[in-house]
């Protein structure tokens, strides 16, 4: 069984990855959790469990704050780390702090040969929305942490690094990428227009613009930061089913429009909230002129960016990935039910992606919420309603009449059976997934081949999650917004699982 060290034990890696640890200490997948935090975020005893409440006290080492700009980590947290790696017998680590934080201490993971379950995105630089450089940083910082994974592997061969990307793990989107194989293996058709849509409904009073920092805007990062790397990472990965000779994807072109806090301000502002929620002016200490000054630096709050996917100069792929935080949400409350606003206070996810393939096939992805729920693994099929998932498939049945016209995918002909699960297609259950291949490949019940999210198949995630913030931050500075990146895949895209379909033959 595996030793697991969770660096970063906020409200994320509460609601997800501490869980999941303890199911595989149920399932005999793993010994011993231990957390590492800074003293801020570890005042009170934290308990873990399978169910809400927890059962189990995790042990937390402190480690001081660092300088998030550090390439490796201070001397002094290295000492700490490494006594605990030493004293508990750490195989394996889990990196769930802030993102600014991930490279130095996946540095260090990798130097001392254990493997990483590390947290999206794989780096961010603060003020990247608006400064070129930081935003260049973010694919620089890929692949040299690409150079140490490899270089560690050649040190201990089965050493891994995985990123936690739910939705590769996420049985609807299985199921596109296998209808897109289909398609394209029978016309040579590749994936030609793909638009996607994330809203999570995040509605920031203007204060909580200022006082509340957890997943904020403070840093000059934001949406495409927060979320946003799960659509940068599967886009490309669904784009590379549809591939074919002569037609790979060597380029792409990006532009991006945002809203920042001081846009939102304008949209909905101090005034505003005071007619909406009589208790907010007692509350709210800054002026109008005082929140627009202070949040002039900030991140981005939405993003709307337009992509052109090239092959040999020509345009292979059209595509939109538009990703919200001030979007539908339920929150009506003027005091939120928790601090940190990550979960629960009405946040709502609407999710949408249209996938043309051609003349041939039309995809349509459907997952919409209508009710938040702060209950962490809750399953949305069980909620009465309160969440839809569906894939409509539509076919041209009159260039193949073999071919079916029109299917609709629900939630129980989305569901896979697997080798060793029932795969239901919720964003909770592919969380939970994606860890337990993560600890099953460390007890060697997985091999290297059979890991849907190795490190090394998520360039073109980062490629795109660079040039979106490079866009944002040329737009900024007056230059031009439109920018070209090398998006050629280095490997071939991360396997399939072995799939049994609970219904609907197409």
């Amino acid at each position: 069984m595996t030793n697991v060290l969770v660096i970063g034990v906020g409200p994320h890696a509460r609601r997800t990855h501490l869980p999941a640890l303890a199911a595989g200490q149920d399932a005999g997948l793993v010994a011993t959790v231990t957390g590492v935090d800074v003293p801020a975020a570890a005042q009170a005893p934290v308990t873990y469990g399978t169910k809400p409440g927890g059962s189990r006290i995790l042990p937390i080492t402190l480690v001081e704050p660092f300088d998030t700009t550090l390439r490796t980590l201070p001397h002094v947290v290295r000492h700490v780390l490494d006594a605990v790696v030493r004293r508990r017998g750490i195989d394996a680590v889990v990196v769930s702090t802030e993102p600014a934080c991930h490279m130095a201490y996946t540095r260090w993971a990798l130097e001392r040969g254990l493997s990483v379950l590390l947290d999206k995105p794989l780096s961010v630089h603060a003020h990247c929305s608006s400064d070129p450089r930081k935003a260049r940083a973010i694919l620089n910082d890929y692949d040299e942490i690409l150079a140490c994974y490899r270089q560690a592997k050649e040190r201990h061969p089965q050493l891994l690094v995985s990123v936690q990307c739910q939705r590769r793990y996420h049985p609807a989107f299985w199921r596109m990428r296998e209808l897109i194989t289909e398609v394209a293996e029978e016309t040579n058709c590749p994936v030609t227009s793909i638009q996607s849509f994330h809203s999570d409904g995040q509605w920031r009073m203007p204060d909580e613009l200022l006082d509340i920092t957890y997943h904020g805007f403070n840093q000059g990062y934001g949406k495409c930061a927060h979320s946003g790397y799960h659509f940068f990472d599967i886009v490309p990965w669904l784009l590379a089913a549809g591939e074919r000779a002569g037609k790979e994807l060597d380029a792409v072109e990006m532009h991006a429009h945002v809203t920042r806090p001081t846009d939102v301000l304008a949209q909905l502002g101090v005034t505003d909230h005071e007619r909406l929620f009589p208790g907010f002016a007692a509350r709210n200490p800054y002026t109008p002129r005082e929140l627009h000054t202070a949040t002039a630096r900030f991140g981005e709050v939405d993003a709307f960016t337009s992509m052109a996917y090239k092959s040999g100069g020509r345009t292979m792929t059209l595509g939109s990935l538009n990703l919200l935080h001030n979007g539908f949400s339920q929150r009506g409350n003027l005091t939120p039910a928790a601090a940190s606003l990550y979960k629960g206070n009405g946040r709502i996810r609407h999710e949408t992606h249209i996938i043309e393939q051609g003349p041939f096939q039309a995809l349509h992805f459907h997952s919409l919420q209508t009710l938040g729920s702060a209950r962490p693994n809750a399953d949305p099929h069980t909620l009465g309603g309160e969440a839809h998932v569906e894939v409509h498939v539509f076919r041209n049945d009159r260039f193949r009449p073999t071919w079916t016209k029109h299917t609709t995918l629900g939630y129980q002909a989305l569901t896979a059976i697997g080798h060793t699960d029932v795969a239901v297609p919720t964003q909770e259950a592919s969380r939970r997934r994606a860890i337990n291949e993560f600890l099953e490949y460390l007890n060697g019940r997985r091999t290297r081949e059979q890991m849907l999210s190795d490190l090394t198949s998520h360039r073109r995630a980062v490629t795109l999650m660079a040039g979106a913030y490079l866009s944002m931050a040329h737009q900024r500075t007056g230059a031009n917004p439109v920018t070209t990146l090398d998006f050629r895949a280095p490997l071939t895209p991360a396997p399939l699982p072995y799939l049994d379909w609970a219904e609907a033959v197409l």
